[in-house]
């Protein structure tokens, strides 16, 4: 980066190194009045003794603190010229005949270490990485040299002349923490593809778990919308319905279109991303409060008219995910600046951890302490028509959570602030020149298409086991059990994706996915007549284990993808757009499949025999034959004493079809293109490849 005349030349930019066992120090040629240029290190017993300054500059300042280490401090005033060595002071050339010690930097909260190590030695004719941002060839294990490089985040030796090179040095430039007075950063590394949490720099853990904490409120609203809330509404709506209902969720998969003025528009005062996250948490905070005060109301209402009052009750959802979605995006910003670039997969570990716990509390918690039976067994001692928490209360709690945790955020953690600022309008053509890359295309339609295989096991599998007469408390107990392995495979599957190339992982896990959604179906074909054995129970649980394993491995994988090929300069941008597309293949094909499940199905109500008895009946009693393949049909027949018989699961056959399209796209299409993805190096990813 050229150095400004007059600026001390920062601390230890003489540094002593080790080449075998000779000394080095490096020579300086000044190009420019602007810049200078560091030319190849020289052993010293090949340095000439006179040392030529080719200077345009007549002073030169070395900072002490730097020199102190390295040479002692020279303030004198140099002519253009020669200078022989015993022009020199006798400390100078003392430090010259001495044979010092090589140095590591290691850096730890912006501070730099000296520890001594072995000598290293570099092939001169290796172009150096710290010229790109990170250390060229390394591939999460594998030296071949492309695009996996953990710390290569722009492009490869870029010249110092170049567009990209000089944005990108404003854009460093423009930070509050830039100085040249201080010793520069060390020279990027390599992950350990075996670093532990433990590992990290205290700063760095301390920002990991920030990103849980965010991560896991984000947790606990989806976990509602998309499991608890569709699992309650199962005794009221038909699979249709509820197809309704899952278009609440739609906003994680639409917020690519508002996320350029996440990016854009921010308070110097609060942060680029506290801006954004503290009154966002502030909202989803009151408005967890208000819809804990009328929710049981909502969901009468939702039932209502044959279900035709479930839209105002998705209205209200969608409100309360979109604000969950848009906090999204600036986390999503902010973790590619709170973990320094080789640790950056542990941000999608962060996210899988923290989702992961949010929606298992939403989900699997609730659902057990919501469950009448569940509480009267374990916690009454005499019944109760009611759980021991409702979801009125739930919602009301964590809505005072989250105005807790915001105001621990405001007070507890700064952000760095910077003075880079685009327009709205400058970041949208940041992502339309982002979707313009032929790379960014190629994996839009992978994820559009990867999730169709296992849209109908992720669907409707737990809703068809209801049915069966799977148990509210049998449910929360199975996915109780699952969350331990759901958890420590979310860690583990980070570490993979350090070890072996993301897209390896996810192509391993898109296999496994589409296996866990046969067994799926086996498992509910499989349901005993005469109600949930143990057996029974164990099966239902290893199969949940098998699909979950599957998809969180899938989850981490591509996002530890995303991560490494997303550009930090508009990281906000970049990261949502990937996140985004991801999340809609996974989102618009689901109310299509719920759908397809009612269209499917054939079945029809037999009424009962002449002579039963109506007194205790709830709905007038059946007379004639009618379909009852919606939810609505099946209520009255029963109410009214008569039989529904399914002679078609549309169930069965929706997941068909779905794993038969799933394994068709996979080996024709999507694992041969995502390979050829992976291959490709980083440029390939900046919008400056296309230059």
């Amino acid at each position: 980066m050229p150095t400004p005349t007059g600026h001390s030349i920062p601390n230890n930019i003489l540094q002593r190194t080790a080449f075998n066992t000779a000394p080095l120090l490096p020579s300086y040629r000044i190009r420019t009045a602007d810049q200078v240029e560091l030319d190849q290190l020289e052993p010293i017993d090949q340095i000439p003794r006179n040392i030529e300054f080719q200077n345009t500059l007549s002073t030169q300042k070395f900072d002490e603190e730097g020199a102190a280490d390295c040479i002692p401090e020279v303030r004198s005033r140099v002519p253009q010229g020669s200078v022989s060595a015993a022009g020199l002071s006798e400390e100078t050339q003392q430090l010259l005949s001495d044979r010092p010690s090589s140095l590591e930097y290691n850096s730890d909260d912006s501070q730099m270490q000296r520890n001594p190590q072995k000598p290293h030695v570099q092939n001169p004719d290796r172009p150096s990485s710290t010229g790109s941002g990170g250390l060229n060839g390394h591939t999460n294990g594998h030296a071949n040299g492309n695009m996996n490089s953990q710390t290569d985040m722009r492009r490869k030796n870029p010249s110092f002349d170049s567009p990209t090179a000089a944005s990108q040095t404003a854009h460093l430039m423009s930070r509050e923490s830039f100085t040249l007075d201080d010793e520069p950063p060390p020279t990027p590394v390599v992950s350990n593809p075996n670093a532990s949490f433990f590992d990290l720099p205290r700063q760095e853990r301390s920002n990991f778990l920030l990103l849980v904490l965010l991560y896991f409120l984000q947790g606990i609203p989806m976990g509602l919308a998309a499991g608890s809330v569709p699992f309650l509404l199962k005794s009221h709506l038909s699979y249709g319905q509820i197809g309704v209902f899952t278009l609440a969720s739609y906003p994680y998969s639409l917020k690519l279109l508002w996320s350029p003025i996440v990016d854009a528009v921010w308070s110097p005062a609060l942060g680029r991303r506290k801006s954004w996250i503290m009154p966002i948490q502030m909202f989803s905070g009151f408005g967890m409060i208000y819809l804990g005060s009328r929710i049981k109301d909502m969901m009468i209402a939702a039932g209502a008219s044959d279900g035709s009052g479930v839209w105002t009750f998705t209205c209200w959802w969608f409100f309360l995910v979109f604000l969950c979605a848009t906090q999204d995006i600036a986390v999503d910003g902010w973790a590619l600046t709170l973990l320094s670039p080789q640790n950056l997969s542990f941000a999608s570990t962060a996210q899988t951890v923290g989702l992961t716990a949010g929606q298992f509390l939403s989900y699997t918690v609730f659902l057990a302490f919501n469950s009448p039976n569940f509480a009267n067994r374990w916690f009454r001692s005499s019944p109760s028509p009611e759980g021991v928490m409702t979801l009125g209360g739930y919602l009301t709690f964590w809505g005072w959570a989250y105005l807790i945790v915001t105001l621990g955020l405001a007070v507890l953690k700064r952000e760095e602030k910077t003075k880079e600022r685009d327009g709205i309008l400058d970041v949208y053509k940041i992502m339309l020149g982002i979707l313009k890359l032929r790379n960014i295309q190629s994996i839009i339609i992978i994820h559009l298409i990867a999730k169709i295989g296992f849209q109908a096991n992720d669907a409707v599998t737990n809703l068809k086991l209801v049915d069966k007469g799977f148990s509210q408390e049998d449910m929360a107990l199975t996915v109780l059990v699952d969350f331990p392995f759901e958890i420590s495979l979310g860690y583990y599957a980070g570490r993979w994706s350090t070890i072996y190339p993301p897209i390896h992982v996810w192509c391993w896990a898109f296999t496994g996915r589409l296996l866990a959604a046969v067994v799926a179906q086996i498992t509910v074909m499989m349901f005993p007549k005469d109600g949930v054995q143990t057996w029974y129970l164990l099966t239902v649980i290893g199969s949940h284990i098998f699909s979950t394993f599957s998809s969180t491995v899938m989850f981490v994988a591509i996002s530890a993808f995303h991560a490494k090929i997303a550009d930090p300069v508009i990281g906000g941008t970049y990261m949502t757009l990937l996140a985004t597309v991801a999340n809609l293949g996974g989102t618009f094909p689901r109310f299509f499949i719920l759908k397809l499940v009612d269209v499917f199905t054939v079945a029809t109500c037999t009424p009962p025999p002449p002579n039963t008895p109506t007194a205790d009946l709830k709905s007038a009693l059946i007379t004639t034959h009618f379909s009852c393949a919606l939810e609505a049909e099946k209520h009255r027949c029963v109410d009214g004493a008569g039989s529904c018989d399914i002679s078609r699961d549309g169930y069965y056959i929706t997941n068909i079809v779905c794993v038969l399209i799933g394994v068709v796209t996979f080996w024709g299409y999507i694992r041969p293109a995502a390979m050829k993805l992976q291959r490709l190096p980083l440029r390939a990813w900046r919008l400056a490849g296309e230059e």
